[in-house]
């Protein structure tokens, strides 16, 4: 499979969000993850590590993450954030596929099953 291939299929995907999180002064994102699991929570009790982590994003993430519905694919978003952004163009979803791959691998969102969503 070719990489154009799978850049056009990673694009087709639609991100929901699996974290609690609020909007912030200037319109900023601000994410909350709980800390769990015995390492963490050990660290909570030996070294008072706090329980709850608060992630702050920046304007372009912020962007994408308030665009993040269960509904709109990759490329959607994209096309926002490129509207909203004149500086996100270049190499737009290269840049915006390694940001989902991160958000997904630390668990901040998952992607909706296409089947599923289209048979809802």
């Amino acid at each position: 499979m070719s990489k154009k291939k799978q850049a056009e299929n990673y694009v087709d995907k639609i991100p929901k969000i699996n974290k609690k999180w609020e909007e912030i002064e200037g319109g900023l994102v601000e994410v909350t993850v709980e800390n769990k699991g015995f390492y963490n929570t050990l660290a909570q009790k030996v070294f008072k590590k706090p329980r709850y982590s608060f992630i702050k994003l920046d304007d372009y993430g912020s962007c994408v993450w308030k665009q993040i519905d269960g509904e709109k694919t990759v490329y959607e978003i994209g096309q926002i954030l490129k509207k909203e952004h004149k500086g996100a163009s270049n190499q737009l979803y290269e840049r915006l596929s390694t940001y989902f791959g991160i958000l997904e691998q630390n668990h901040y969102i998952s992607f909706v099953d296409e089947k599923k969503s289209q048979s809802d």
